[in-house]
């Protein structure tokens, strides 16, 4: 086989496998943490063994819609740190990004996020706690790189980079989780009392010198 046939095959695999990442988010954003194989396999038109054949298993599904949502939720989250404001309106952008983003797709959030509530029973022994834990250490690592290359934070600064970068998605994640469910408040007001929570040590820390500042 000779490279441009590879390349046409490799093009078309793509596609394909775009095509039913595509089928997936509909079939979640419909049936949220329910949605099973067969149910996305339905909506592909096609049958549930070609569906394992791209992906292997519901795990292998769940790991590609994850990277597709999680990859474009941090995208989101780096141009919200990046914007043109003063920190503390970054700081609050960069709430307010993440929870409009779970607001907006609230079943997708659920099928990512919520373990008790995603196996389906055509889809028996399925952890999403294998999966699901991994994103947040994913946000956690992420924003800890941002902190350690914008802020001086003195001795051991790359260590608590990494505890303030994991302990604001935490908390992010947490709060989210339960401003989502029942609704106590409004989105501003729950971005302008985290970002007062946060802010003390926020504001007293220089930016790194040589860094892109915060």
């Amino acid at each position: 086989m000779d490279t441009t046939q590879q390349t046409d095959q490799q093009r078309s695999a793509d596609r394909r496998r775009r095509e039913l990442l595509e089928a997936a988010d509909r079939v979640v954003l419909r049936d949220g943490p329910g949605a099973s194989m067969n149910a996305i396999a339905a909506e592909a038109g096609i049958t549930k063994p070609i569906l394992y054949r791209h992906f292997g298993d519901k795990g292998g599904l769940y790991a590609a819609l994850a990277k597709r949502h999680t990859d474009a939720l941090l995208n989101s989250l780096r141009a919200a740190l990046d914007a043109p404001a003063e920190r503390r309106e970054r700081v609050e952008a960069t709430l307010d990004t993440y929870l409009a983003a779970i607001e907006a797709r609230p079943q997708v959030y659920r099928f990512l996020m919520h373990p008790g509530d995603s196996v389906s029973p055509g889809d028996p022994g399925f952890d999403v706690r294998k999966h699901s834990l991994p994103l947040l250490r994913l946000m956690g690592e992420e924003l800890a790189q941002v902190i350690e290359d914008r802020l001086d934070l003195g001795p051991g600064s790359q260590q608590l980079a990494r505890v303030w970068g994991h302990g604001i998605v935490g908390m992010m994640h947490a709060a989210g989780d339960w401003w989502l469910g029942e609704r106590p408040c409004s989105r501003a007001e729950l971005v302008r009392s985290l970002a007062d929570l946060l802010w003390g040590r926020l504001a007293a820390a220089g930016d790194r010198v040589g860094g892109p500042g915060f």
